[in-house]
């Protein structure tokens, strides 16, 4: 039986690339998307991209940040798939601005989805890999999170958190051979990056041992490797993902 992995936030960008990543490998896919209509009609894109590999792909709506949402959402995978074998943690906002301009509204938001998604999801479905003693949960955190970045003190807080509650419930959850890694991107090509000036992407670059981009593509092939057999016994790991980037 085929296994199954969950992709928070899998609509676009990252989430939807690691979506089709893992539909490759032979995962049946639950695509996570924010209640919208132009979000539902991505994520209807992307499964519809899953199922050209061969396997069962669904939508599934929820905001992940709130708690009631994921334990929902997590109880229909289950009965549509039987097994949830694997949890992408990828949905994430940003709500960018100097602390001394910061809105409380801007730090509760972005810690609300990047940070209390990560504890309702893990807390949902990794209740059932401990019971089917078997799993991978990989977070998205990001080199804002190791490094810290000014102008994102509530984005750095909320993917430093990630990596905490990385290595925490890496501990909780192994003695059930669930692992737990996080992976941190650093800059990444996206419309974001491609609508900044010559001179924006040649500062940024020149902060880059490898004098490039990261690609999507690149991200999504080390959570392949996370969530495959061949990372048995890799838990509690930040995995950086910058091209040597220097902060």
């Amino acid at each position: 039986m085929a296994k199954t992995a969950i992709i928070t936030g899998a609509s676009q960008g990252i989430g939807a690339c690691i979506a089709k990543r893992l539909a490759k490998d032979g995962f049946n896919i639950a695509v996570n998307y924010y209640p919208s209509e132009s979000d539902k009609a991505k994520a209807e894109a992307v499964a519809e991209d899953c199922r050209a590999f061969g396997v069962e792909a669904e939508t599934f709506s929820a905001d992940v940040s709130k708690y009631a949402d994921c334990e929902e959402m997590t109880k229909a995978i289950k009965e549509r798939f039987s097994t949830i074998d694997v949890l992408v943690n990828n949905a994430g906002i940003t709500k960018d601005g100097l602390l001394a301009r910061m809105s409380e509204d801007q730090y509760d938001m972005v810690i609300a989805v990047n940070q209390k998604s990560v504890f309702n999801m893990t807390k949902h479905a990794g209740t059932i890999m401990m019971k089917q003693r078997s799993g991978r949960i990989v977070n998205m955190s990001s080199v804002a999170g190791v490094h810290g970045n000014p102008g994102q003190f509530n984005y750095s807080a909320s993917k430093a958190a990630v990596i905490g509650m990385t290595m925490s419930s890496a501990k909780e959850l192994g003695s059930r051979n669930v692992t737990v890694n996080a992976v941190a991107p650093g800059f990444i090509q996206t419309p974001m990056t491609d609508a900044l000036t010559e001179e924006q992407k040649k500062a940024i670059l020149n902060q880059v041992a490898m004098r490039r981009y990261g690609q999507v593509d690149e991200i999504a092939g080390v959570v392949s490797f996370l969530v495959s057999d061949d990372a048995s016994y890799i838990t509690g790991q930040t995995i950086e993902i910058s091209g040597g980037l220097s902060m």
